[in-house]
């Protein structure tokens, strides 16, 4: 027997580094997915307009909305992913258990989730060259250095939570579809099944509730606590239904 204490610490710290390194393919499909948010966003999210007898005025509205979508989007589908047999296998390339492994994803996630974050807020500077470069004529609301900062590490943060709640939810979901197969199909079926009965009833109720407790707080304070609560309640499911799946399959 070997005399060397491994610790949980210094397992999942390796597991870490490595997933970071072998993943990395994962930031490229971020790339991809928010410029292809941008050129849809080249058009503008809104737009009004007004005319008289001799003039014509459109103004259009820019802003990253949709690069936050694609990039919400996109921590949801790398959190499932990583939940998949090939994946989970990877881990046992290392002493490893099923805690261990579960941190050291989730750990990745919120590292890919700060880096979406920080991306999504940086995307509407290149929107701005993109409109330059057209000629179109643009209006920017001015701010002071330490406003614009203050703005983009606010934006940045709560970017980053939104997408981390996203691959929370995502990992739970890829955690019961490794459990049974069922739940490929069941899972949107209750998805869309709530949404379609919600509307036929007229009780939108629980779907408007739910988008309101997570999209529309107005304190930056209890929004980060119902998001962190919320991501340890989601993930920590996930890790107790994981020690339902075979050691190794």
């Amino acid at each position: 027997m070997s005399l060397t204490r491994v610790r949980l610490t210094s397992i999942v710290k390796k597991q870490y580094i490595y997933k970071v390194k072998a993943y990395v393919q994962v930031f490229w499909n971020l790339v991809f997915l928010q410029l292809l948010a941008i050129l849809f966003s080249l058009n503008g999210v809104s737009m009004s307009g007004s005319s008289s007898e001799t003039l014509e005025v459109e103004v259009h509205y820019y802003s990253a909305d949709m690069v936050v979508f694609f990039t919400m989007l996109w921590g949801f589908i790398i959190a499932i992913i990583i939940t998949t047999k090939a994946y989970r296998n990877d881990d046992f390339t290392f002493v490893t258990n099923r805690l261990s492994s579960n941190l050291s994803n989730l750990l990745f996630l919120l590292t890919a989730s700060i880096i979406g974050g920080l991306t999504a807020m940086l995307s509407p500077n290149l929107l701005k060259v993109i409109m330059y470069l057209f000629d179109r004529q643009l209006t920017v609301a001015s701010t002071s250095a330490a406003g614009a900062l203050n703005e983009f590490i606010l934006g940045a943060c709560t970017t980053s939570l939104y997408i981390f709640l996203f691959c929370a939810l995502g990992y739970l979901i890829g955690t019961l579809v490794q459990i049974h197969k069922v739940f490929v199909v069941l899972v949107p079926a209750l998805f869309f099944g709530a949404l379609f009965l919600g509307e036929v009833s007229g009780n939108t109720r629980i779907v408007t509730n739910f988008f309101g407790f997570i999209f529309t707080e107005s304190s930056i304070l209890l929004f980060m606590t119902k998001i962190i609560i919320s991501c340890t309640l989601v993930f920590a499911s996930a890790f107790v239904l994981s020690n339902r799946l075979e050691v190794r399959q």
